[in-house]
């Protein structure tokens, strides 16, 4: 009886520590309660804006705005159609240079960023190598619009301006992109690069043969950031051809030409917001992975 009782003691032991250590319910249904209502915070302006795209203009000025569509109809996704056929230029031409542009961007934006993450990670301590890992922290504060007279100076200097380049070339160097992927490469361990170079291989096949194909979540994420930024990329001062433009800047156009299109304007923005929100549900997983293992050590 005695040892059955010590049992019963060490398991109520075990118990009360296994509680102290994954929390208390009251703790787990407040965590719940938190992340339910931030998930509904930020997912709401998405719904918003489907609702908004299927009301009638008669509904769409009312006011206090109504959360639901009385009469749901499709005539502005129509209407857009419309619109955007009487265009100097066909709509597939901007269908086109989006989807050109955003895919040139992603892939060499991240060619670039996994080529530099290697070398300020993995290479041996290079002069400089303190001043431009500080360089990178510093890049990180400032946004395009500090850097974009310069980026008009030198563009057109170089004679890009009405080309394809001129969406292309500021979008290849991404600071957010070459921190993220120089963090992640820097948890590999160096012994695995050694093991590479003692089996001959050189640092381009170190690179993208050992280093980065363990770099998929961090990649799968910066492809993200970078189909994001690219996919609602507008050439503004850089490009003003009418068939070189992207469709955003077309679409945004249509949108702005008054009241009587704000149902044109919310299905414009339904429509925009379809791609990138395609890639983050293919790469979400990865996503995650990425943010989980963030903070973890070997």
């Amino acid at each position: 009886m005695a040892k059955k009782r010590k049992k019963v003691n060490i398991e109520k032991v075990h118990v009360k520590k296994k509680q102290h250590v994954n929390g208390s319910l009251a703790g787990d249904v407040g965590i719940f309660i938190f992340l339910a209502f931030l998930g509904i915070f930020m997912a709401f302006p998405l719904y918003f804006s489907i609702v908004q795209s299927l009301k009638p203009i008669n509904e769409l000025f009312i006011f206090p705005p109504k959360l639901y569509v009385v009469s749901p109809t499709l005539s502005n996704f129509s209407d857009l159609l419309k619109v955007s056929g009487n265009l100097w230029v066909p709509l597939s031409r901007y269908v086109f240079n989006s989807v050109f542009i955003t895919v040139v961007i992603t892939a060499v934006q991240i060619f670039v960023c996994c080529c530099a993450a290697f070398c300020l990670s993995k290479c041996p301590k290079f002069p400089g190598y303190r001043f431009f890992n500080q360089l990178i922290i510093t890049a990180l504060l400032f946004t395009s619009t500090a850097t974009g007279i310069m980026q008009f100076v030198v563009i057109a200097k170089m004679g890009l301006i009405n080309t394809y380049w001129a969406y292309i070339l500021p979008a290849i160097p991404s600071t957010m992109g070459l921190y993220l992927l120089r963090q992640s490469m820097s948890e590999i361990n160096d012994f695995i690069v050694d093991s590479a170079k003692v089996d001959g291989a050189g640092l381009f096949r170190t690179c993208w043969g050992v280093i980065v194909p363990n770099q998929k979540p961090a990649i799968m994420t910066l492809i993200i950031f970078a189909f994001q930024g690219a996919w609602n990329m507008q050439g503004g001062a850089l490009v003003y051809r009418e068939e070189l433009k992207t469709l955003p800047t077309v679409l945004g156009q249509v949108a702005a030409a008054g009241l009587a299109r704000q149902g044109v304007a919310m299905a414009v923005a339904v429509l925009l917001m379809i791609p990138p929100l395609v890639v983050f549900i293919i790469a979400q997983s990865n996503v995650l992975e990425t943010m989980a293992t963030s903070g973890m050590k070997d």
